[in-house]
């Protein structure tokens, strides 16, 4: 697990097809490196207000954004390591602040029945909670992860995120991983996470096969699945 608590850095995004998956990741071999732990399954809670506010500001892209989730590595139990996060985004940098709490004393803090340590990422954290009030569990979402780093540089990161799924029910960390798709059939979602410029290399790579950075947000398209079940008077994933 990553216990690095503050984070800042461009976070670009790519689809891929199986076949441009397998060929970045036979070329990242002389490159980049295999986290420690590389593959592993990440479970998150994001939370927002009942009308969706914060994912709906997101989605029109502002030049700053903010969300808040409860993250896990894998299926928690109450004495589980987890982190609240609070990730914003301004003028396309990401910023990531978080704090490392067992499951059930996070789930304590964000029920507003614990305090939060004091200290600078905790205040920061209760004035989220201040400012946006009504905050609530909204998804869950889960992928598994392959994370690796630069050789030279491992502030360079590369991760790809498969069986991305959703749901608005059942929004415990401590429940089984299941959900609906996010993905079609055989994508998978790259991110690459760096401070400064993409390496020769990638960009090489990336140019010879037309991959093409996008938007795309996992959150943003839970909602839009919402939204549209709502539309047609469907119910919700459960």
């Amino acid at each position: 697990m990553n216990n690095q608590t503050v984070f800042k850095r461009y976070e670009i995004k790519y689809l891929l097809t199986q076949e441009q998956y397998r060929l970045i990741k036979a070329a990242m071999e002389e490159h980049m490196t295999e986290d420690a732990h590389g593959k592993s399954t990440i479970c998150n809670i994001y939370f927002d207000t009942p009308d969706y506010l914060l994912i709906r500001r997101s989605l029109e892209k502002p030049v700053y954004k903010e969300k808040l989730r409860l993250r896990s590595y894998g299926k928690a139990t109450d004495d589980s390591d987890t982190f609240i996060e609070i990730k914003k985004k301004y003028h396309s940098v990401v910023y990531k602040r978080r704090i490392l709490m067992k499951e059930q004393d996070a789930v304590n803090y964000l029920n507003h029945e614990a305090d939060t340590p004091n200290t600078q990422i905790g205040r920061e954290i209760d004035y989220f909670l201040q400012q946006y009030q009504g905050l609530q569990p909204s998804v869950y979402i889960s992928y598994e992860r392959e994370a690796f780093y630069g050789k030279d540089d491992p502030d360079f990161r590369i991760t790809f995120d498969q069986n991305i799924l959703w749901r608005n029910t059942d929004l415990t960390l401590r429940s089984s991983v299941y959900g609906q798709p996010v993905l079609g059939a055989g994508q998978v979602l790259m991110e690459v996470k760096t401070a400064a410029a993409i390496p020769l290399w990638l960009t090489t790579i990336l140019s010879g096969e037309q991959i093409y950075k996008t938007s795309f947000s996992k959150y943003g398209a839970a909602y839009k699945s919402i939204l549209m079940k709502s539309q047609l008077g469907g119910t919700c994933y459960a």
